[in-house]
Formats: C-alpha cells, structure tokens, sequence
C-alpha cells in the first residue's frame, strides 16, 4: 500500500512538473491563439537586448595625406561623390546565393582477441588440496574477443537564394563596416524571419551598392520562422522533455 502511494505521488510530481514545463514553453504560442503569429516592430539593431558591438584585430590608424587645392579625395573612386554605403546607418543590399553539397561516407571496423594460461604444478603441496579447491583445476585459462563494425553516410544539399537590404551598424577602426540586414515576411499565418550579419570591407561593396554573401566575414546567415505550419512541423513539449529525461 505504501509503495503503490509513493509511486503515485511521484506520477503526481511528475505531471506537475511537465505541466509547467509545457506551459512555460507554450506561453508564446498560447498567447497567439487565433491570431496570425507577431512580427517585431522596426527599430534600431543596436537596441537589441542580445546586441553586443565587435571588435576585430586592426592596424594602428593613419591620417590620410592631405593635398592643398587637390580635387580628389583619398579613398574616392571618382570625382563625383560615392553613392555607396560608408558610415554608419547607411543602407546597402546583400545578395545571398548559397549552393552547397556534402558527401561523407565513413566506415569503421574493429577487433580484437586475447588469451591467457597459466598453472601452477605445485605449490608447496598444495596441489590437490587448495589450488584445486579453488578453480577446480590444475591451470586458469582466459580468452576474451570483442568487435565493432560501424558505417555512417552524410548527404546533405542547400540551396538558398535571398535579397535584403541591410543596415551598417558600426565602422571598425580599419575602415571595415559591421552589417545587419533583417526581414520578416508574414503570409496566411506564417511568419518567415531572415536575419545576416558580418563584417564587410568597403571594397567589396560594388558600385550599385550591393555586396554578396561570399564576401562578408564572420557571415551569420539565419532563415526560419514560426506559425503554423513550423509548430505542426516540431515535435509536441512533453515529447521535447521526455526525450531529454528518459535515459532509455
């Protein structure tokens, strides 16, 4: 009776907890019932909780050479001002064109063998009476043999294709431009977030203003959303704990 209680009041705790659990991560979704899910207000990213400046190694700065009565100005590309993005909070477009294919086969085999015997004629007469006694022979003989076989195979294709404008938040001591370009596109309650961000050169920004994924540093690249379609696509919360609980 007792441990039939405690059993019970352990399946108690254990709904409780899942409970919360559930509701806790469940809160933004609950909170969105019957309406399409929200998108983020307009705002400057260098106001976002998770905003951090960056910092990159960079040679000590110099002074251009300035010439008296010269019309060019270093750094221009021609006599007419540059219509490129140069400081920050100008806008530029980032092209993203992303083709990727990976194949990994490995394949590992492994084995192994081992014997040992030993015995002992006679050891001080004990022959008969205590070796004997314990291993019920005159000699103790181990064999032992173990294998392993394992293969794993990785296709993987990406293909992503995208155009945003982006936003230069920072110019590093070098020159070089900190950029962020984020979108929210909302269609028939799915709502699909594109976020990139890196560190560009301004020579690598071309003359109609536009600068290719391949060509920003420390390039984070991030496509997904939320909605319906994405909550049907993801297992259930209570399925997400248990996974990460049960050991079996």
């Amino acid at each position: 009776m007792i441990h039939l209680l405690h059993r019970s009041v352990c399946m108690a705790g254990l709904v409780v907890v899942l409970t919360g659990l559930a509701g806790c991560m469940g809160a933004g979704t609950l909170s969105e019932l019957g309406h399409p899910p929200r998108m983020t207000r307009t705002a400057d990213p260098t106001l976002a909780p998770d905003y951090r400046p960056v910092t990159m190694p960079t040679p000590p700065l110099q002074a251009p050479p300035t010439e008296v009565g010269s019309l060019w100005r270093p750094g221009s590309r021609a006599f007419f001002k540059d219509q490129r993005a140069a400081q920050a909070g100008d806008l530029l477009t980032v092209k993203i064109q992303v083709a990727d294919t990976a194949n990994v086969t490995n394949n590992t085999t492994a084995s192994g063998s081992g014997a040992e015997a030993f015995g002992i004629p006679s050891f001080f007469g004990f022959k008969g009476r205590f070796i004997s006694h314990l291993t019920s022979a005159d000699a103790l003989q181990t064999n032992s043999s173990s294998s392993n076989n394992g293969a794993g195979t990785i296709r993987r294709i990406d293909t992503v294709t995208l155009t945003l404008a982006g936003v230069i938040t920072q110019v590093l001591p070098n020159g070089n431009f900190v950029v962020v370009a984020r979108q929210e596109v909302r269609v028939n309650g799915e709502l699909r977030q594109i976020m990139v961000s890196g560190v560009v050169r301004p020579q690598d920004i071309s003359e109609d203003n536009i600068v290719t994924h391949d060509r920003i540093a420390e390039a984070r690249i991030s496509y997904g959303g939320r909605g319906q379609l994405s909550q049907y696509q993801q297992p259930r919360y209570g399925q997400k704990v248990l996974d990460s609980v049960l050991p079996f």
